[in-house]
């Protein structure tokens, strides 16, 4: 995107780059990838930078209204609502895809979610980048994909702070289940790599009384990447139930899988942020259906379930008592705004990621993440025979 840095990028970058970025981002993290890394970073310029912070920050400022908190908390399941939450989440992920209007690369909210992502790994793939781009005139230099005047030491103390609580990171565990099988183990692996922090199976742990435990360790403390759907669809047996007065604290709740998501998006106002209406509250099937919406299933995760040429039969299909956890929102046409070295046009999705240590009253706009598309999705099974696609990150010249 930035015309100072992508041409003299694409100029210089080979096969022979990518594959010791590739390896080498593999090496550091003693695990290999289940998802694909794309040939380059982005680079921001400082236009869009600054419409892009704008957004994300506008959009969890209205998040965190205490009367669309109210309205946006009936979307926890009785089942599922754990004690204790927080005033605000832990982690918040804010999606944007980049889009043109009136000529002008701009932000448009594609979703959100009050649950981690991948943090500590763009610490390392940031580095990685950084030491690939050091035999590259004109792209040796340090580079930020952090914000709020964050660098990379002081963004790691801020990662610290949100993970452990303070607490040892011997006895503060990320949850998640069977994580050696997740696509999202690299990530597992940097955060042991930046903050001592293992992942545990939740079917691991055992409870006295209120207490949880690790083998004979007890665990004061869990950085929770439990899927909700995948816990469902998998039907797993847990040794305790997310309802008990446990003795733990959570990073993030529980409870902010289900308020700050998908479900969120019809509570919003703001330019970035596209037209978006619960299927409950729908009137008749919008005109121009399949052209103008896309039909999304508000708890998924990673993009399931989203039907991006939905019909009336396909809205008529869903079952009265079902139709609250559906919306329809108004689809976006990403511009393919990054001119890979081949000369095509490569369509760029943006993740704004938020950190809230407990001793902090707000998000702090922390770093992001970046997923690449030549398809008509973003998912894997959209790219499968493209290059210039998959995982990356969002770069700018450090201050």
């Amino acid at each position: 995107m930035d015309p100072r840095f992508r041409p003299i990028f694409n100029a210089q970058i080979t096969p022979e780059r990518y594959e010791w970025y590739v390896h080498e981002l593999s090496r550091r993290l003693g695990c290999t990838f289940e998802f694909r890394l794309a040939e380059s970073p982005v680079f921001l310029p400082d236009d869009f930078k600054t419409r892009i912070v704008d957004a994300a920050q506008s959009i969890v400022a209205q998040l965190s209204d205490a009367s669309r908190l109210a309205a946006m908390k009936r979307a926890i399941p009785e089942r599922w609502d754990t004690p204790g939450m927080d005033a605000l989440p832990t982690f918040t992920q804010v999606d944007f895809a980049v889009v043109r209007e009136n000529g002008v690369l701009v932000p448009k909210l594609i979703e959100l979610q009050g649950f981690p992502s991948l943090t500590c790994l763009q610490v390392v793939q940031r580095d990685v980048w950084r030491d690939a781009m050091r035999g590259m005139d004109g792209l040796d230099r340090e580079w930020s994909c952090w914000y709020s005047g964050l660098d990379r030491e002081s963004f790691i103390n801020l990662v610290l702070r949100t993970i452990t609580g303070g607490h040892d990171p011997a006895e503060v565990i990320l949850m998640d289940i069977d994580p050696p099988r997740q696509k999202t183990y690299t990530d597992f692996a940097a955060t042991k790599l930046l903050t001592g922090v293992n992942a545990v199976d939740p079917r691991a742990l055992r409870t006295r009384g209120r207490q949880l435990f690790h083998g004979d360790r007890r665990i004061r403390r869990i950085y929770n990447r439990v899927v909700f759907d995948e816990l469902i669809s998998k039907k797993i047996d847990l040794p305790f139930d997310f309802r008990e007065e446990l003795d733990v604290e959570w990073a993030p709740h529980p409870n902010w899988y289900w308020v700050w998501s998908k479900y969120s998006l019809p509570f919003l106002d703001h330019p970035s942020v596209p037209t978006a209406t619960f299927v409950s509250e729908l009137d008749g099937v919008p005109d121009d259906f399949a052209a103008r919406y896309v039909l999304k299933p508000l708890f998924s995760f990673a993009g399931g379930g989203v039907n991006i040429e939905p019909t009336a039969a396909d809205l008529a299909a869903i079952p009265a008592s079902q139709r609250h956890a559906w919306c329809v929102q108004e689809k976006i046409e990403y511009e393919p705004a990054l001119q890979a070295a081949d000369g095509g046009g490569v369509k760029i999705e943006i993740r704004m990621m938020f950190l809230r240590p407990d001793d902090e009253a707000k998000p702090i706009l922390a770093q992001n993440l970046v997923r690449l598309s030549r398809g008509k999705m973003l998912g894997v099974d959209f790219n499968k025979d493209f290059t210039w696609v998959g995982s990356s990150i969002a770069l700018s010249p450090e201050s």
